[in-house]
Protein backbone atom coordinates (compact mmCIF):
# COMPACT_ATOMS: atom_id res chain seq x y z
CA UNK A 1 0.00 0.00 0.00
CA UNK A 2 2.91 2.37 0.66
CA UNK A 3 3.77 2.24 -3.05
CA UNK A 4 0.36 3.37 -4.33
CA UNK A 5 1.05 7.10 -4.00
CA UNK A 6 4.53 6.97 -5.62
CA UNK A 7 3.22 4.70 -8.39
CA UNK A 8 0.35 7.11 -9.02
CA UNK A 9 2.68 10.11 -9.14
CA UNK A 10 5.00 8.29 -11.55
CA UNK A 11 2.10 7.28 -13.81
CA UNK A 12 0.78 10.85 -13.90
CA UNK A 13 4.17 12.39 -14.67
CA UNK A 14 4.90 9.85 -17.41
CA UNK A 15 1.42 10.06 -18.97
CA UNK A 16 0.73 13.78 -19.01
CA UNK A 17 4.19 14.98 -20.05
CA UNK A 18 4.57 15.88 -23.74
CA UNK A 19 5.46 13.05 -26.06
CA UNK A 20 4.55 11.74 -29.50
CA UNK A 21 1.19 10.26 -28.45
CA UNK A 22 0.25 13.41 -26.54
CA UNK A 23 0.97 15.58 -29.59
CA UNK A 24 -1.19 13.35 -31.77
CA UNK A 25 -3.98 13.60 -29.17
CA UNK A 26 -3.75 17.41 -29.27
CA UNK A 27 -3.88 17.41 -33.06
CA UNK A 28 -6.81 14.99 -33.07
CA UNK A 29 -8.74 17.28 -30.73
CA UNK A 30 -8.27 20.23 -33.07
CA UNK A 31 -9.43 18.33 -36.14
CA UNK A 32 -12.04 15.75 -35.25
CA UNK A 33 -15.06 15.28 -33.00
CA UNK A 34 -14.28 14.48 -29.38
CA UNK A 35 -15.46 10.88 -29.72
CA UNK A 36 -12.86 10.18 -32.43
CA UNK A 37 -10.08 11.58 -30.26
CA UNK A 38 -11.21 9.54 -27.27
CA UNK A 39 -11.28 6.39 -29.42
CA UNK A 40 -7.60 7.00 -30.22
CA UNK A 41 -6.93 7.66 -26.49
CA UNK A 42 -8.60 4.37 -25.52
CA UNK A 43 -6.48 2.45 -28.02
CA UNK A 44 -3.32 4.21 -26.87
CA UNK A 45 -4.12 3.53 -23.22
CA UNK A 46 -4.88 -0.16 -23.69
CA UNK A 47 -1.86 -0.56 -25.99
CA UNK A 48 0.34 1.02 -23.34
CA UNK A 49 -1.08 -1.15 -20.54
CA UNK A 50 -0.48 -4.29 -22.62
CA UNK A 51 3.10 -3.15 -23.28
CA UNK A 52 3.56 -2.30 -19.58
CA UNK A 53 2.37 -5.72 -18.38
CA UNK A 54 4.39 -7.51 -21.06
CA UNK A 55 7.55 -5.68 -20.02
CA UNK A 56 6.70 -6.38 -16.39
CA UNK A 57 6.47 -10.09 -17.15
CA UNK A 58 9.93 -10.22 -18.68
CA UNK A 59 9.96 -8.85 -22.23
CA UNK A 60 12.54 -6.26 -21.26
CA UNK A 61 15.01 -8.99 -20.30
CA UNK A 62 14.44 -10.60 -23.71
CA UNK A 63 15.32 -7.29 -25.37
CA UNK A 64 18.72 -7.29 -23.68
CA UNK A 65 19.50 -10.79 -24.98
CA UNK A 66 18.34 -10.48 -28.60
CA UNK A 67 20.99 -8.46 -30.45
CA UNK A 68 19.67 -5.69 -32.62
CA UNK A 69 16.06 -5.88 -31.42
CA UNK A 70 16.33 -2.61 -29.50
CA UNK A 71 17.71 -0.90 -32.59
CA UNK A 72 14.93 -2.39 -34.73
CA UNK A 73 12.26 -1.10 -32.33
CA UNK A 74 13.86 2.33 -32.23
CA UNK A 75 14.03 2.62 -36.04
CA UNK A 76 10.49 1.27 -36.50
CA UNK A 77 9.21 3.78 -33.96
CA UNK A 78 11.08 6.65 -35.57
CA UNK A 79 9.80 5.68 -39.04
CA UNK A 80 6.20 5.55 -37.79
CA UNK A 81 6.51 8.89 -35.98
CA UNK A 82 8.09 10.51 -39.04
CA UNK A 83 5.25 9.15 -41.19
CA UNK A 84 2.73 10.77 -38.82
CA UNK A 85 4.77 13.99 -38.87
CA UNK A 86 4.68 14.15 -42.66
CA UNK A 87 0.92 13.51 -42.72
CA UNK A 88 0.37 16.27 -40.16
CA UNK A 89 2.69 18.69 -41.99
CA UNK A 90 0.92 18.09 -45.33
CA UNK A 91 -2.57 18.64 -43.87
CA UNK A 92 -4.55 21.30 -45.75
CA UNK A 93 -5.96 22.95 -42.61
CA UNK A 94 -9.60 22.40 -43.44
CA UNK A 95 -11.65 21.03 -40.58
CA UNK A 96 -13.81 18.09 -41.63
CA UNK A 97 -17.54 18.61 -41.46
CA UNK A 98 -19.41 15.37 -41.06
CA UNK A 99 -16.63 13.31 -42.62
CA UNK A 100 -14.25 11.82 -40.05
CA UNK A 101 -12.86 8.72 -41.74
CA UNK A 102 -9.30 10.10 -41.76
CA UNK A 103 -9.18 10.31 -37.95
CA UNK A 104 -6.64 8.09 -36.25
CA UNK A 105 -8.48 5.24 -34.56
CA UNK A 106 -8.22 2.68 -31.79
CA UNK A 107 -5.65 0.38 -33.47
CA UNK A 108 -3.40 3.27 -34.47
CA UNK A 109 -3.35 4.40 -30.85
CA UNK A 110 -2.50 0.90 -29.61
CA UNK A 111 0.22 0.30 -32.22
CA UNK A 112 1.68 3.74 -31.69
CA UNK A 113 2.42 2.93 -28.04
CA UNK A 114 4.36 -0.19 -29.03
CA UNK A 115 6.43 1.93 -31.43
CA UNK A 116 6.82 4.81 -28.97
CA UNK A 117 10.21 4.82 -27.22
CA UNK A 118 8.77 7.04 -24.47
CA UNK A 119 6.26 4.27 -23.65
CA UNK A 120 9.05 1.66 -23.49
CA UNK A 121 11.13 3.87 -21.24
CA UNK A 122 8.19 4.69 -18.94
CA UNK A 123 7.27 1.01 -18.71
CA UNK A 124 10.78 -0.26 -18.04
CA UNK A 125 11.65 2.45 -15.53
CA UNK A 126 8.30 2.16 -13.73
CA UNK A 127 8.56 -1.63 -13.49
CA UNK A 128 12.18 -1.38 -12.33
CA UNK A 129 11.50 1.27 -9.72
CA UNK A 130 8.20 0.14 -8.21
CA UNK A 131 7.97 -3.63 -8.55
CA UNK A 132 10.21 -6.51 -7.57
CA UNK A 133 10.50 -7.51 -11.20
CA UNK A 134 8.61 -10.76 -11.60
CA UNK A 135 5.74 -10.41 -9.11
CA UNK A 136 2.61 -10.61 -11.27
CA UNK A 137 0.43 -9.16 -8.51
CA UNK A 138 2.57 -6.01 -8.24
CA UNK A 139 2.71 -5.57 -12.01
CA UNK A 140 -1.08 -5.95 -12.36
CA UNK A 141 -1.73 -3.56 -9.45
CA UNK A 142 0.59 -0.96 -11.01
CA UNK A 143 -1.09 -1.44 -14.42
CA UNK A 144 -4.55 -0.98 -12.88
CA UNK A 145 -3.40 2.28 -11.28
CA UNK A 146 -1.74 3.36 -14.52
CA UNK A 147 -4.75 2.71 -16.79
CA UNK A 148 -7.17 5.44 -15.63
CA UNK A 149 -4.32 7.91 -15.13
CA UNK A 150 -3.03 7.31 -18.66
CA UNK A 151 -6.52 7.56 -20.18
CA UNK A 152 -7.34 10.78 -18.32
CA UNK A 153 -3.94 12.33 -19.12
CA UNK A 154 -4.20 11.62 -22.84
CA UNK A 155 -7.82 12.81 -22.79
CA UNK A 156 -6.62 16.15 -21.38
CA UNK A 157 -4.54 16.61 -24.53
CA UNK A 158 -7.57 15.85 -26.72
CA UNK A 159 -9.70 18.29 -24.70
CA UNK A 160 -6.96 20.92 -25.07
CA UNK A 161 -7.19 20.42 -28.83
CA UNK A 162 -10.99 20.70 -28.71
CA UNK A 163 -10.61 23.94 -26.76
CA UNK A 164 -8.09 25.29 -29.30
CA UNK A 165 -10.38 24.30 -32.16
CA UNK A 166 -12.73 27.23 -31.53
CA UNK A 167 -9.81 29.62 -32.07
CA UNK A 168 -8.44 28.04 -35.22
CA UNK A 169 -11.37 28.05 -37.59
CA UNK A 170 -9.29 29.62 -40.35
CA UNK A 171 -7.27 27.07 -42.34
CA UNK A 172 -4.06 29.13 -42.15
CA UNK A 173 -4.12 28.98 -38.33
CA UNK A 174 -4.68 25.21 -38.32
CA UNK A 175 -1.94 24.71 -40.93
CA UNK A 176 0.46 26.67 -38.73
CA UNK A 177 -0.50 24.65 -35.64
CA UNK A 178 -0.28 21.33 -37.51
CA UNK A 179 3.13 22.20 -38.92
CA UNK A 180 4.41 23.24 -35.50
CA UNK A 181 3.16 19.95 -34.03
CA UNK A 182 4.64 18.01 -36.98
CA UNK A 183 8.02 19.66 -36.41
CA UNK A 184 7.87 18.87 -32.69
CA UNK A 185 7.03 15.26 -33.50
CA UNK A 186 9.94 15.07 -35.95
CA UNK A 187 12.23 16.73 -33.39
CA UNK A 188 11.31 14.05 -30.88
CA UNK A 189 12.53 11.51 -33.47
CA UNK A 190 15.87 13.30 -33.80
CA UNK A 191 16.24 13.23 -30.04
CA UNK A 192 15.54 9.48 -30.03
CA UNK A 193 18.21 8.89 -32.65
CA UNK A 194 20.97 10.84 -30.92
CA UNK A 195 20.15 9.57 -27.43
Amino acid sequence: MSLILPMTAFALAASISPGPVNLVCLSSGTRYPLAKGLTFVTGATLGFILLFVTIGLGLYSVLTVVPGFNAFLRWAGVAFLLYLSVQLFRDDGRLPEGETRKALGFMTGAIMQWLNPKAWLASASGIGAYTSGHDLREVIMFAMLYMPICWLSLSCWVYAGVYLRRYIQRPVVLITLNRALALLLAASCIYLLIE
